[in-house]
């Protein structure tokens, strides 16, 4: 099973109430208050996401953190690599160095197939995306993001 840590989870909360009032800064104990997640989760995950490039942050009296793009552009596959690092299902799909089988494998090349498709399907959803409302299972699906470029 493929599966995100709590971590990211986090984080995607956060990201998508900061996208839905992003015309605002928002303090990290108002995100907590406003998420249930532990001020010091927020705090933590805050500052891994500004020095990812997702959010900015400004000291001060009116300062707080903000959306350093607009929602269309930043990718469920970004959120994930800010949090858990560059996205692999296998040590392969990141590097062949730490791989004790590479020399004798044969199917390594098939891996970075499926972590590239699995990669960019990843990519192309949006915050945007996220924070639209549910749609029934037989609507069609397209990503806000293939409507900017």
């Amino acid at each position: 099973m493929l599966r995100l840590g709590k971590l990211t989870d986090y984080a995607t909360v956060i990201l998508s109430y900061m996208a839905k009032n992003r015309f605002q800064m928002h303090a990290a104990n108002e995100i907590a208050d406003i998420t249930g997640i532990a001020p010091a989760t927020v705090s933590k995950l805050l500052k891994q996401l500004a020095k990812a490039g997702l959010v900015c942050s400004t000291r001060g009296a009116k300062g707080g953190y903000e959306l350093a793009n607009l929602p269309e552009y930043i990718t469920v596959a970004s959120i994930i690599s800010a949090v858990e690092g560059p996205i692999a299902l296998t040590e392969c799909s990141i590097s062949q160095q730490n791989c004790e089988q590479a020399g004798g494998c044969e199917i390594r090349g098939s891996w970075g197939k499926i972590n590239q498709a699995i990669f960019n399907a990843l990519d192309s959803i949006t915050l945007a995306d996220l924070i639209l409302p549910a749609s029934k299972p037989d609507e069609f699906y397209v990503p806000v993001a293939s409507l900017y470029r």
